[in-house]
């Protein structure tokens, strides 16, 4: 299987580390979305990342989407059998992709407007939404061990692209968020290499 994806992208980080923690190979194609590839926008018509192309040459999009054909295509399970753990994980998987959505809305914002044109308030909004959830996250953080889900990719991907993007303005008074990634990384050793990079 072949995956379109993008290395700063939190939701491709996302997949990349669940195909790698089910133990399924992955053919790792960089596209840069700007460029409209063919392979891109000829499998997937909204022209986003990640795309996973299937070896039947199936396109699934998107990152969620992926997640969920990851799990039924693996001996190991991605989410969780009990019901109510499987939500949770769900949910958590939900609110740090929301994250990911706020963040990427400021980059966008920063990046291609011109100057005069930023909207401050659109930036205030976003961060907004950030913050409350980041402290949401701080008291709430999902036990951690051996068995890894769904739920714990989507952080560890947002986590990552936190660090990346806006290193020093989230961490204060989030002690345990902040401490979260290298505990994530004792059980999950291939994080430093798959998290977003610029």
């Amino acid at each position: 299987m072949k995956l379109l994806f993008a290395p700063a992208s939190p939701y491709s980080s996302k997949v990349r580390m669940a195909a790698r923690y089910l133990g399924i190979a992955l053919e790792d194609v960089r596209v840069n979305t700007a460029d409209n590839p063919a392979e891109l926008v000829d499998n997937n018509p909204l022209g986003k990342i990640p795309t996973l192309i299937t070896d039947k040459g199936d396109a699934v999009f998107d990152s969620r989407a992926i997640m969920h054909f990851l799990h039924r295509s693996a001996d190991k399970r991605l989410y969780p059998k009990d019901k109510e753990k499987r939500t949770e994980a769900e949910v958590l998987e939900a609110l740090c992709d929301g994250i990911s959505d706020c963040l990427l809305a400021i980059v966008y914002e920063r990046r291609y407007r011109p100057p005069e044109l930023v909207s401050q308030d659109v930036i205030d909004r976003q961060w907004a939404k950030i913050n409350r959830s980041l402290d949401h996250l701080d008291k709430s953080l999902p036990k951690t061990g051996k068995k890894l889900h769904g739920g714990h990719f989507a952080l560890a991907a947002m986590l990552g692209y936190l660090m990346l993007r806006f290193p020093g303005e989230w961490e204060n008074g989030r002690a345990a968020l902040a401490e979260w990634p290298a505990i994530f990384a004792k059980h999950f050793e291939p994080y430093p290499a798959l998290r977003p990079k610029a």
